[in-house]
């Protein structure tokens, strides 16, 4: 068994290192390792909707050290909970009374999990730490009022979203309540000063009674340090033979059956719920590499990693109008020799693409108002792949089998006779 000191150390080097990664992804400063390739949100998302051996290998280990050494996940990886951790610090929380595990959690879970499943990530993107984080940290409206709701809550009960709200918290605790290692506390060394509740984030410990809920435990391991009689253990659970009230019982294959049908009731809710995501959307262009409006409105997570690190800043993030990110061309257009949104989205919204595909991917067609043109002619010279000719004395002339909707011709005329316009479905062009 581990020192405690070494575990607390060595979780708080791990998270901090996770969150300089996390904020410097976010802020499109640098994205050296993608860590947010093996958040919980994103991986869920991409292996339901388009299943890839190396999500599904994340999943699975993700998956794997949970059942073995509990909610490591939520006090070390993920963003949102590493910012209730700096919280936690500022606020100085005074102790409140144990949290009991809300039946509620279970049914935000099955409704956002059941909707995801039905092909939609709708409420999965306004509900998911992941989502939360990165669209606070893009300065997006929606997740910093969320940011701002989620610091209050974290005031007066400590991360309660962590342990009754958030639904990948809900999975993970599922999970975490079998797992092989736990805290433990000794009854014989405990003598219930309440010191180690006193300082737990997730209140989940019950000095009074002398148990650990390892459900909602978010292996933090400041307790282990704190108890003077070291009457507090992180190791393997001995079994003991202990018999469960028939009410608890009772009452949790009711809470089970309920989830169960709120999650077949999602599902079949998230199919519909896909089909009217996109019914008020006006065709709008998309990163190359997102298929279409209804595949893409129903994949992306909002993270807005791809609006960050995007070099030319034509990456949008929601708004009243469009509810998941998009292009404009107002101010730029998508360089010729650049796949970045495609390389850093985690959730397989944007399809991973070589440059060489993207590069034949086409997004849009543009399209020239023969009304406007001055016959210039820089179009001609600045479209990356030949795709406008001009005879002398005529006006441009365009090929919709070699224009990818790059937007560098609009970007260059000078009269703004030139628009591109989103085509229905993005497809790979020959040439």
């Amino acid at each position: 068994m581990l020192k405690a000191k070494t575990l607390q150390k060595a979780r708080i080097i791990l998270a901090l290192l996770i969150a300089t990664l996390c904020i410097g992804g976010l802020l499109g400063l640098f994205y050296p390792l993608k860590i947010f390739n093996i958040n919980i949100a994103p991986l869920i998302q991409s292996t339901i909707t388009s299943f890839t051996i190396s999500s599904g290998i994340l999943i699975i280990l993700l998956f794997i050290i949970t059942f073995l050494f509990g909610r490591i996940y939520c006090s070390t990886i993920c963003p949102l909970g590493l910012l209730q951790e700096l919280y936690l610090l500022i606020f100085h929380r005074k102790k409140h009374p144990t949290q009991k595990n809300s039946p509620l959690k279970y049914f935000i879970a099955a409704l956002t999990l059941g909707t995801l499943l039905g092909g939609t990530a709708y409420l999965m993107r306004l509900i998911n730490p992941y989502s939360i984080f990165g669209s606070a940290v893009s300065g997006a409206t929606y997740g910093l009022t969320l940011i701002a709701v989620i610091a209050l809550l974290t005031w007066f009960k400590g991360r309660y979203f962590c342990t009754n709200i958030c639904p990948v918290g809900t999975i993970l605790g599922i999970i975490a309540r079998h797992s092989l290692y736990k805290i433990n506390i000794n009854k014989d060394a405990c003598v219930a000063c309440g010191l180690c509740a006193q300082k737990c984030p997730a209140d989940c410990i019950d000095y009074k009674n002398k148990s650990v809920d390892n459900e909602t435990c978010i292996k933090c391991f400041r307790c282990l340090s704190l108890c003077h009689n070291s009457g507090i253990s992180f190791e393997k659970e001995k079994k003991q033979r202990t018999t469960t009230p028939i009410n608890t019982g009772r009452r949790r294959f009711l809470i089970c059956t309920g989830a169960l049908a709120v999650l077949a009731i999602a599902y079949k809710g998230g199919i519909e719920l896909g089909k009217k995501v996109v019914e008020k959307l006006k065709t709008t262009l998309l990163p190359p590499g997102a298929g279409d409006t209804k595949t893409f409105a129903n994949k992306c997570l909002n993270c807005n990693l791809c609006v960050a690190n995007c070099p030319m800043k034509i990456i949008q993030k929601a708004n009243e109008e469009f509810p998941v990110v998009h292009l404009k061309y107002q101010k730029s257009f998508c360089d010729y020799n650049c796949h970045k949104c495609s390389e850093v989205c985690p959730s397989g919204a944007i399809k991973k693409l070589t440059l060489k595909e993207k590069q034949h991917t086409q997004i849009g067609l543009a399209s020239i108002n023969i009304d406007s043109c001055i016959q210039c002619g820089l179009c001609v010279m600045e479209c990356p792949r030949s795709a406008i000719t001009k005879a002398q004395g005529d006006f441009p002339q365009i090929d919709a089998e070699k224009c990818i909707g790059c937007g560098a011709c609009q970007a260059v005329c000078p009269v703004s006779a030139i628009k591109v316009n989103a085509t229905e479905f993005q497809k790979t062009l020959k040439q």
